[in-house]
């Protein structure tokens, strides 16, 4: 399948923008242009994005139910009261609950932890959970990444005597649940400043203003922001904003000093003595933990994040990077199950978005493999299995498609359902299930375009080779760190040509050395993954277009090329 590159183009007052911006900070204009299509046009506002400060974190008393949330856990901390840190099973979920779990544990000694069973108890808040607390004399539960659509559960909790306060992220419903406090920045009253938290990242908000109530110095809270820069990578949240600054320090505090149970997982990765980054989380570090909840139960994860000694660290990384191989091996046979039942619909290419079902299919990594079936078709995808007696499943979006407002058109048909525009979950009664797929493929079906049916990458500059200067590197290196609405820029440099030495690397893979028309004798080194077909032609010294991001060479700070695409020139569209 061909990909398309679309070159973003600049309005003259961008332009304009560019020249004033680059002449004011002395950066290249393609690094100026960077910043102004991020719509950062001052040199102020160049300044806070180059160097994000904490003191620009927003007055976490802006969120609705805040000042009710502090109050009610300073009274349960005041009457000794036994509190219940409950979260998700997921990276989210798991680094929430460890960051609050390790703050308060300064102030109390009656704190206890739970994370729901992926396959006995689902998703969010559970009636054995509240039943769990209930039996332990809890009287406090701080719910973390769940409980915006837990009505129901709540009630059946202050009926036990239970009280909830909820942090979350997720799209709240038109009716919130009846809790002592109820944190989301998506609520349809908020005014707080910025929407696109984590749930670790609302849970870290509560803890500020708990700390900011007591008059606690802050600094023992900056260093759990390690926990919201993991947890703000794994879960694909914008990193802009409020996000940037919290994922910026807590990137510092993995780098200088994890905590034991992150440096335990930076080992089994291969990531020690690495200047870990967004994406070493995001594939790394983020599955790993994730495998946990996938695989066994996540509570596993957080007795690593919360791990006092190095011993104990060690151990629980090297079991969930167990999971993590199982966790694999499991995702390609489903993946192979979920492509052949694929092969066998009857006019696929008519088909705007993807519904497998498969009762036997492992629910710990049914979301996974609908990434991959998206990556490959370049259409929204749903997996579905079968869980305590309904059809379960999660589901995953292409550009521009906003699948959690899809699902919402068929929740009648639901049992539940919760996520975000790009990925969703889902439950359901399984004589519903054709009435879903059918509905839901019909609402793909109005709304996507052919467009977001093809791979496509977004170039946003044309660059040549002399201009990747060591201050160009330099300059680049501040716009991390990159993530959602922040990428990491991608150039394009047209006519370029084997220096002579480029090689194939096991039958797929091209190890380049090239230069372009405008460039000196040196060649830029780079990767080019799956794309060994082009070697013969690059051999040939044809020339050719590339598509690439800029990496640094860990060893001697040199440029290194990330090759995203090739187009040969005979083969490009004029």
């Amino acid at each position: 399948m061909t990909t398309k590159w679309n070159l973003r183009t600049s309005t003259p007052e961008e332009i304009r923008k560019r020249d004033r911006l680059a002449k004011e900070l002395d950066l290249s204009p393609t690094i100026a242009l960077l910043l102004v299509q991020r719509g950062i046009t001052s040199m102020e506002e160049a300044n806070k994005f180059f160097k994000p400060s904490l003191n620009d974190l927003h007055d976490p008393f802006l969120m609705p139910d805040m000042d009710k949330a502090v109050a009610r856990l300073n009274k349960a901390l005041g009457n000794k009261e036994k509190i219940l840190i409950y979260g998700d099973y997921d990276v989210d979920g798991t680094t929430a609950v460890s960051l609050v779990y390790k703050y308060l544990r300064l102030y109390s000694t009656a704190l206890d932890y739970y994370i729901p069973d992926r396959y006995d108890e689902g998703y969010g808040i559970s009636y054995k959970g509240i039943n769990y607390a209930a039996e332990h004399g809890v009287t406090l539960i701080i719910s973390l990444d769940c409980g915006i659509k837990a009505v129901e559960k709540i009630e059946y909790a202050k009926q036990k005597g239970i009280d909830f306060i909820i942090c979350d992220h997720h799209m709240p419903d038109a009716v919130l649940p009846d809790a002592v406090a109820v944190l989301d920045a998506k609520r349809t009253d908020s005014r707080y400043p910025y929407e696109h938290l984590s749930g670790c990242g609302v849970g870290f908000k509560f803890m500020q203003a708990f700390a900011i109530s007591n008059n606690f110095p802050f600094t023992d809270l900056e260093k759990l922001l390690e926990l919201t820069a993991v947890s703000i990578a794994s879960d694909i949240v914008p990193i802009t904003g409020e996000n940037r600054i919290l994922a910026y320090y807590g990137l510092q505090q993995i780098n200088k000093n994890p905590s034991l149970g992150l440096k335990g997982i930076i080992d089994v990765c291969g990531l020690s003595n690495k200047d870990i980054t967004i994406s070493d989380i995001v594939f790394k570090i983020g599955p790993r933990i994730n495998a946990s909840g996938r695989m066994m139960n996540g509570k596993e994860a957080v007795e690593l994040l919360l791990a006092k000694s190095v011993e104990v660290a060690k151990e629980k990384s090297e079991s969930i990077n167990q999971y993590n191989e199982e966790r694999r091996e499991l995702d390609k046979k489903i993946t192979d199950e979920a492509n052949a039942i694929i092969n066998g619909f009857a006019h696929m290419e008519d088909q705007k978005a993807i519904v497998v079902y498969n009762p036997t299919w492992h629910k710990g990594v049914i979301g996974i493999v609908a990434s991959r079936l998206t990556e490959k078709y370049y259409r929204p995808a749903v997996v579905l299995t079968q869980s305590s007696g309904l059809v379960t499943g999660s589901a995953r979006s292409v550009t521009d498609f906003d699948i959690y407002k899809a699902i919402e058109g068929c929740r009648d048909l639901l049992e539940n359902f919760g996520g975000h525009t790009y990925a969703a979950g889902l439950s359901l009664k399984e004589e519903n299930l054709k009435a879903f797929t059918e509905r839901f493929q019909q609402i793909a079906k109005e709304e996507i375009i052919p467009e977001q049916m093809m791979p496509q990458i977004e170039i946003d500059s044309i660059l040549n080779f002399k201009d990747i200067t060591r201050k160009f590197m330099e300059d680049l290196k501040k716009m991390s760190p990159f993530g959602p609405e922040n990428p990491k820029p991608v150039f394009c440099t047209k006519g370029v040509k084997d220096y002579g030495t480029s090689k194939l690397i096991g039958k797929q893979h091209l190890k380049l050395e090239i230069i372009d028309s405008n460039s000196c004798s040196t060649p830029l080194h780079g990767i080019a993954f799956g794309m060994g077909k082009y070697n013969e032609p690059i051999k040939e010294m044809k020339p050719f277009d590339i598509c690439y991001t800029i990496e640094e060479n860990p060893y001697n700070g040199n440029a290194s090329l990330l090759v995203k695409d090739i187009k040969p020139r005979t083969t490009m569209k004029r």
